[in-house]
């Protein structure tokens, strides 16, 4: 017997549950994991709320960091006692264990602790996919990206900053403004007192940005549009405020012939040679201190719930972690 956060509705942070989970056998393609540390992040609120749907009752949780303990028949690039991590469905990572798919799995380096790996896979791959494929940044570029203080956007400002780019970060306080520009962010804005395109045509002499990387969604959308520079490319990849309602798609051409995708880190690692490049260039970033995490916040998994409230405030920076 384990225990896991299950929950059998959709809502608010209340219908996370922890409970008693029978651990299965690994079947064929499959490892057995013994959690150490689990990562937070804001896939799991739209898996909770329900804007993401799941099969229900179910787990939540996309990535954790541990050793495995077995294996099935036909794994042959895990074995027991290996650390490894993942950020992949399907979804339960809150769990002291779990069995998964072997191919979702990759050995970590002596260089990457467990809380690390856990705080940095799915935030770091992220970055990854965002500045080296779907739009790959260039030394000289400069780049809006929104949440700059946020997990994301802490390990984007440096990983950009290290590419040679000049970062444009939004912000909700002085304090994660502060936050950011320690981490590589050369300006900060105020989304919630500075018009944000206005701010951005200033910073960039009235041209725009190639770029915009948008995870907020819903408040932020018509400002990254305007941030762009002619041909320039929105990148949505997040809902923190809600769903972009339906628009025109003439807005795009209207606006300069803008460019809009909605990738996902699954797409991005679904071949199991995608999955390794992606987290070999995070892990040797990370190795190489180009890149550091920033935990600061930890639960205990048990208080799943509590974590919840605290990201859907506005209250955590960087990564946050939850310990089993």
């Amino acid at each position: 017997m384990s225990k896991a956060i299950r929950i059998s509705k959709t809502g608010g942070p209340d219908v996370l549950e922890w409970v008693d989970v029978e651990l299965a056998d690994p079947g064929p393609g499959e490892a057995l994991v013994r959690h150490n540390a689990v990562g937070l992040n804001y896939i799991d609120v739209y898996f909770r709320t329900g804007l993401y749907p799941m099969e229900l009752p179910g787990g939540i949780g996309m990535e954790a960091a541990g050793v495995v303990e077995a294996v099935g028949d036909g794994v042959g690039h895990v074995k027991a006692g290996d650390r490894v991590a993942y950020a992949a469905p399907p979804v339960g990572a809150y769990a002291e264990a779990r069995v998964m798919p072997a191919d979702k799995l990759v050995v970590l380096p002596a260089t990457v602790d467990d809380r690390t790996a856990a705080a940095m896979m799915l935030q770091g791959m992220t970055v990854q996919y965002l500045l080296r494929r779907t739009f790959r940044v260039e030394a000289g570029q400069t780049i809006l990206f929104h949440a700059a203080a946020g997990g994301v956007g802490l390990i984007a400002c440096q990983w950009a900053k290290h590419l040679g780019c000049t970062v444009i970060g939004t912000v909700g306080s002085e304090a994660k403004a502060d936050l950011a520009r320690a981490h590589g962010c050369d300006h900060t804005i105020l989304y919630n007192r500075e018009n944000i395109a206005e701010r951005v045509r200033e910073l960039t002499g009235g041209a725009g940005v190639p770029v915009v990387y948008d995870s907020v969604g819903k408040d932020t959308f018509e400002a990254s549009l305007d941030s762009l520079a002619p041909m320039g490319m929105m990148v949505s990849f997040g809902n923190a405020s809600g769903a972009v309602p339906a628009f025109e798609p003439g807005i795009l051409s209207a606006k300069g012939s803008l460019f809009l995708t909605r990738p996902t880190l699954m797409t991005y690692t679904a071949k199991r040679a995608d999955l390794e490049a992606t987290a070999n260039e995070l892990f040797d970033v990370v190795g190489e201190r180009v890149v550091k995490i920033e935990i600061n916040q930890t639960y205990a998994l048990k208080e799943a719930a509590q974590a919840h409230i605290d990201l859907e405030g506005r209250k955590t920076t960087g990564s946050t972690v939850l310990l089993p």
